[in-house]
């Protein structure tokens, strides 16, 4: 290959990065607006000037050649730094605009998220936001998402990360419902309580606590099981029992009066709790429309002082 040989193979340099990404060529077509054909094509376009096979597929998988994960290698930091290089106008524009796409969990974006995006489209015009809800983990290289939400104790591999809040689980129930049993003064009294747990994993109804060097963990029982937070707060304001909940969705409830908290001197330990973060791959050149976006929901939701500068990178 010439000199400037390179230049007429950067399409297809990229076509083959987002197919070993993605580890599917409709999906790269999909993202790359182009047909799976023409995806093909690239590819093949790409072995033949290069004189090796880059990838070996089958019906249902394909795999990278010891020479397509070198040429992987070095076409992720082509597009990187192509990516880089368009963000550069963006990077001096005085004022952020464009789409900022961002995930996020479904409970979260409802009863945290949602308000302060509607405060930040008012307070950036030339922004707009597309809010996508799951509670998967949404990967943000091949999704073409801009940041991602996701409670996390250590953060995520090979991301960036800014705190936003700190997410806690607490035991709930309805006034009249505590009023029907015996006083709840320690954790071994819920076992003769009806319980709203998780269900999402085989003991989630394992409930453990902890206060001061007291360590409890009881197994409870009840009626309602639901992996939806929305769902076991709906059960226990129907007075189905004592249910655990991320604090953000009981707290309406509990400032209305409708529900109270129940062994609020112990800590839950929950697999579900921790530090809510922003993340996003590193990049040296963030576009202002992502910088505003993190700097208004931190701020929003309280983020600890000295915390804005120290954009934690993991991985």
């Amino acid at each position: 290959m010439g000199t400037n040989d390179f230049l007429k193979v950067l399409p297809e340099m990229v076509s083959f990065t987002r197919v070993a990404e993605l580890g599917s060529f409709s999906a790269a077509a999909s993202l790359l607006g182009l047909t799976p054909s023409a995806i093909s094509r690239h590819v093949a376009r790409l072995e033949k000037e290069l004189g090796v096979q880059l990838i070996v597929r089958t019906t249902r998988h394909l795999r990278l050649t010891e020479a397509g994960a070198e040429a992987f290698a070095r076409c992720s930091e082509l597009v990187k730094a192509a990516q880089e290089t368009m963000g550069i106008g963006q990077q001096y524009t005085s004022a952020p605009r464009g789409k900022v796409r961002i995930s996020a969990p479904k409970a979260f974006a409802r009863h945290v998220l949602h308000p302060h995006i509607l405060s930040f489209l008012q307070r950036y015009p030339e922004v707009d936001v597309q809010l996508i809800v799951s509670d998967r983990d949404v990967d943000p290289v091949r999704e073409g998402v801009d940041l991602v939400v996701r409670l996390a104790q250590d953060g995520t591999e090979g991301l960036a990360s800014r705190p936003l809040m700190t997410v806690e689980t607490i035991l709930c129930a309805t006034p009249d419902c505590l009023a029907r049993g015996d006083a709840i003064t320690h954790p071994h009294d819920l076992v003769l309580d009806s319980c709203l747990s998780l269900g999402e994993h085989e003991r989630d109804n394992h409930w453990c606590f902890r206060k001061g060097d007291e360590h409890a963990e009881v197994v409870v029982q009840g009626r309602y099981v639901a992996n939806h937070s929305e769902i076991r707060l709906d059960g226990v304001l129907a007075g189905l029992g004592i249910g655990c909940l991320p604090d953000f969705v009981a707290r309406q409830a509990l400032d209305d009066g409708a529900i109270v908290r129940v062994l609020p001197e112990w800590d839950f330990e929950s697999n579900y709790q921790g530090r809510a973060c922003v993340m996003y791959p590193p990049n040296r050149f963030m576009v202002p429309k992502c910088r505003v976006l993190i700097d208004h929901l931190a701020e929003a939701l309280g983020e600890p002082p000295g915390a804005r500068s120290k954009d934690r990178r993991h991985g």
